[in-house]
């Protein structure tokens, strides 16, 4: 029988929250996260710290923005419901404030394919889109064109955004784009990195979906794959 309630649902987005806050991508009660069910959503709660959220205090929102619970959903549901009404392919959308995706939003600059990693939000780059104030329709009409066959893009001046099917899958890419975020300002010290043309990524692309490569590890343990850290665990070409 289906639990009406979504116990698991809303377990699942208090367990990836605070995992968030234990791997550094988010603090205090920045970044919100969501997940798709019949006719709306289940998304975080405004302003209530992770170390305090529990399974109930996860707001029920439908997609003509009727909400319940004992508390207000996040200011930033409008991006959360608009992505996942578009994308049949989304069931996460998961939003953190990490520190290096957040440093080049900050100056409006998206990552470029200067790693092959770039591949494993869905392109050749992963776009930041346009500053709008948080809470806007205006930020969700951004952020939409920006995930435009894309699995995550930074929001200007504000953060970073992925997509998934999965909790798991969703807190992974967002943990991949951080990585490579990080890497990404470290070399822009010594100078603009060169970029991988066109033809590089399109073999990239094409040997990920050939190896399942870059995708995020299966939760049996088959198909681990290697991060974009500079020392990757069991790292396999």
């Amino acid at each position: 029988m289906t639990d009406p309630n979504h116990f698991d649902l809303r377990q699942g987005i208090v367990d990836t929250c605070r995992q968030m806050n234990r791997n550094g991508l988010n603090q205090g009660t920045s970044g919100n996260l969501s997940h798709r069910i019949p006719n709306g959503m289940l998304i975080t709660p405004t302003s209530l710290p992770y170390d305090r959220m529990q399974p109930e205090d996860i707001v029920a929102m439908d997609f003509a923005a009727n909400y319940q619970g004992n508390h207000r959903p996040s200011s930033e549901w409008r991006f959360h419901r608009d992505i996942l009404r578009a994308r049949d392919d989304v069931n996460v959308v998961l939003h953190t404030h990490s520190t290096f995706s957040t440093t080049l939003a900050i100056h409006e600059r998206g990552i470029p394919c200067f790693h092959y990693m770039v591949a494993v939000a869905g392109g050749n780059d992963i776009r930041c889109a346009p500053y709008a104030c948080f809470g806007t329709q205006a930020l969700s009409d951004y952020a939409l064109k920006a995930l435009e066959d894309r699995n995550a893009c930074l929001l200007g001046h504000h953060g970073l955004l992925v997509t998934a099917q999965t909790f798991e899958k969703a807190l992974w890419l967002a943990m991949e784009v951080e990585t490579l975020a990080k890497m990404y300002v470290h070399a822009l010290a010594i100078g603009e990195p060169p970029r991988l043309s066109d033809a590089e990524m399109a073999q990239v692309h094409e040997q990920m979906k050939r190896m399942r490569y870059g995708q995020a590890p299966d939760l049996d343990g088959v198909g681990d794959v290697p991060r974009a850290s500079p020392e990757p665990k069991g790292a396999a070409h």
